[in-house]
């Protein structure tokens, strides 16, 4: 913190501007402020959010901070011009604040025999200083009565300037306008000053030229910000100190205010900006290699816009985004196109101001944090009951419970499910509510399916599109009441999914008339499937009518357990009667030792995630992303009936009826069977047929496992024209091994959905 006083006179209350400076920090650190230095304000968004980037000098990655104060001062200072000229681009060439920057802060003397080129009085306290140190020092003023009374040891040249730097890999001697040439190691080059309005401008403050500065600074005030110091355009230290004490706007105070008591800077700079048809290479961005000709040829060539000279020229769009340069462009094209500077205007400020590495935007989003495992709240019992943990779609769920052989235990899990009872943790499945007097409409603009026509207390499958028409995601829908649903998605697209219903919500809802709440990590969904799931349920004394015709497949209602709210939903992914139980997820845990207990009379079994797998796919249920990929369309998974019937917008609609989706070669859903004794197919495995001398692909198995229901493999895939070929035998290869599969229906287990109601 500092800036100038660092390394510049002044002198505040007394004391010396960069002891002032510590004491300063010193205090407001002691009465508990947070003051962060190394780090840029890189960004000022919208509502006033302030984005910083701290860098850390022990070998920490950055750090960065979003910060929304009640009130902003932005004293950013201002950046040191060039002096434009031939070949300003030599090695040794440097502004004459950096000069007196490495003089007194790192003790550096930038060189011996010195030339300083100026068009105002803040070059020479570096020239003086650089003179004391022992340097010659020259100082060519372009004002014809020069600046400040240079002091001893300093040969100052009024009215002149330099035509042309000299020197083969660094600065040799300098060239002036009248013909002297001057022998000189370093060129100092003070052009004016240039304040930094890049913040202000990004919160849409407007700027103002100002002739006394040769600068553009802010104009109108800004609600909740304040400019101090010489991004104001303030010269004397004076007037940066009550700029600061204003820009304050009567937030805080200074008492008493500081005011300074040396000797005040003054500027005095007049206007010395690149002239057009000059000779000689006359660098304006020295990032992007931008010279006087460049904008010259722009403005023969029409691109008289500020906006398009930076296009067409690459000014100001390096890394630097012409801190250095953009000035003397803009008064070179205004120069060439008879136009005053105010006019031409500046180019669009955008964050970032200087470069934010990769690492300090990624935050703590690295390593184990780049992508954190969700939990169920009922972990610890899981663990406790011999779960073995795997990761599936970003949540940490039991893959089976035992500390058997693997396949043996999921498959003993999947026989059991079938005969008896199963009980299964589905608390990473989503449960985003919508709400409001337009909710209906919203669903069914979301959904594939029209949804609105759904009576409250039931449920409906559903499918939620992409724009492309491709199928994003599948769950049920729960309709509470006239104006609440449950969205039930995927458990690996909670996020995605919640960020698209808000993204449409804004798109086209406001928010009194639809509004998005994620309730996944609320509650927790503990589920009851197998023929004998009635007679579990109805012994945890829920309270409700749990009969077929008061809960029927597809309905919802709700009870209590130990006087706590609970929703009992009788939904199935595993092709059973099926009832799936939401509670506070701090309540779970009574719930779940409950279902356990009532659950040991008909031998009940803990349920993990590969074995219902197996369950799912006996019964042709998809997964998406595993059964889908970003081409599968719900028509190709045997859903047709909306694309075609179906009059109102929703999302994809007009890609349903595209070229591409049309085709009557698309891959479609289909089952696999293999022949009596045969192995399962791999998974990933293709569907091929010759196409003259080799094999063509025209699909691939999705889901593929050994039933312990059924004694056989059971397999989905996707094959072309696949709900045309049912019965029909094909060639199916992996690995360079070639197999015979016939295709049949999704559905191998309880075709007719018998088990539903068992």
């Amino acid at each position: 913190p500092g800036g100038s006083l660092r390394h510049r006179a002044g002198e505040v209350d007394g004391a010396k501007g960069a002891a002032w400076v510590d004491a300063t920090v010193a205090r407001l650190k002691s009465s508990g402020h947070l003051v962060l230095s190394d780090t840029t304000a890189f960004g000022l968004y919208d509502h006033n959010l302030v984005a910083l980037n701290q860098l850390h000098r022990d070998g920490r990655p950055d750090t960065l901070w979003r910060v929304r104060p009640r009130r902003i001062v932005l004293a950013t200072g201002a950046i040191e011009r060039p002096v434009p000229f031939a070949n300003n681009d030599l090695p040794g060439i440097l502004s004459a604040d950096a000069a007196l920057s490495y003089l007194r802060r790192h003790g550096v003397l930038v060189g011996r025999q010195i030339v300083v080129a100026t068009n105002n009085d803040s070059a020479y306290e570096p020239a003086s200083a650089l003179a004391a140190a022992g340097a010659s020092v020259t100082v060519v003023d372009c004002r014809r009565e020069g600046g400040v009374q240079a002091k001893s040891g300093i040969r100052a040249l009024a009215g002149r300037a330099i035509a042309a730097a000299r020197g083969r890999n660094a600065v040799q001697s300098v060239l002036l306008d009248d013909g002297t040439a001057l022998a000189a190691d370093c060129l100092l080059v003070s052009g004016g000053w240039t304040p930094t309005v890049h913040l202000f401008s990004q919160a849409k403050g407007k700027l103002a030229w100002s002739d006394q500065l040769s600068a553009f600074i802010p104009a109108e005030a800004i609600e909740a910000i304040g400019v101090a110091g010489a991004v104001a355009g303030t010269v004397s230290l004076s007037e940066t100190l009550a700029s600061g004490l204003a820009a304050l706007g009567g937030v805080g105070s200074a008492s008493p205010a500081p005011r300074s008591t040396g000797e005040e800077r003054t500027l005095g700079v007049v206007s010395l900006w690149p002239k057009p048809k000059a000779k000689g290479r006359v660098w304006i961005d020295y990032q992007s290699d931008v010279t006087a000709k460049d904008v010259e040829l722009a403005a023969r060539e029409n691109f008289v816009s500020v906006e398009h000279l930076k296009r067409y020229t690459t000014l100001g769009m390096a890394t630097d985004q012409g801190k250095t340069s953009n000035l003397n462009g803009l008064a070179l094209l205004a120069a060439v196109t008879g136009r005053a500077i105010s006019d031409v205007g500046t180019t669009t400020y955008r964050p970032p101001f200087t470069p934010v590495p990769f690492a300090s935007l990624a935050g703590a989003r690295r390593g184990s944090m780049h992508a954190p495992v969700r939990r169920l709240p009922l972990e610890a019992n899981h663990r406790a009951a011999g779960g073995v943990f795997q990761e599936y779609g970003g949540w940490l769920r039991p893959a089976y419970y035992g500390s058997g052989e693997a396949a043996a235990t999921i498959h003993e899990e999947a026989r059991r499910a079938r005969q008896s009872l199963a009980l299964f943790d589905g608390s990473a499945l989503g449960k985003i509510e919508v709400i409001g007097p337009r909710a209906a409409e919203f669903v069914d603009f979301i959904y594939y399916n029209t949804m609105s026509t759904l009576k409250p207390g039931h449920c409906r499958y559903g499918f939620m599109l992409s724009e492309n028409g491709v199928v994003f995601d599948d769950g049920v829908l729960v309709r509470l009441d006239e104006h609440r649903f449950i969205v039930s998605c995927s458990s690996s697209h909670v996020a995605a999914v919640h960020a698209r219903l808000e993204e449409w919500r804004q798109d086209r809802f406001g928010r009194d008339a639809v509004y998005i709440h994620n309730a996944t990590a609320q509650y927790a969904t503990l589920t009851i499937s197998g023929p004998k799931a009635r007679g579990l349920i109805e012994g945890l004394d829920l309270g409700a009518a749990l009969d077929d015709a008061s809960l029927p497949h597809m309905a919802v209602t709700a009870g209590r357990f130990a006087g706590d709210e609970v929703r009992i939903a009788r939904v199935s992914f595993t092709g059973d009667r099926s009832y799936e139980i939401s509670i506070r997820a701090d309540r779970a845990e009574a719930l779940w030792a409950r279902m356990q207990q009532e659950g040991r009379a008909f031998d009940a079994v803990l349920l993990g995630l590969e074995s219902l797998m197996i369950l799912r796919a006996e019964k042709g249920f998809i997964v998406i992303g595993k059964d889908t990929d970003g081409n599968v369309m719900p028509h190709d998974l045997g859903v047709a009936g909306p694309r075609t019937k179906r009059t109102g917008e929703f999302v994809g609609r007009r890609s349903l009826f595209t070229e591409a989706a049309s085709r009557t070669d698309r891959n479609q859903l289909v089952g696999l069977a293999v022949g009596e004794g045969e192995a399962p197919l791999a998974t990933g495995a293709h569907g091929v047929e010759k196409s003259g001398d080799r094999l063509r692909s025209i699909g691939f198995v999705t889901s593929s496992y050994q039933s312990p229901t059924l004694g056989r493999p059971v397999a989905l895939a996707l094959i072309e024209r696949g709900a045309a070929r049912h019965g029909q035998t094909i060639d199916v290869q992996h690995l360079g091994v070639l197999r015979q599969a016939t295709i049949v229906a999704p559905c191998a287990f309880d075709p007719e959905g018998s088990r539903l109601h068992a």
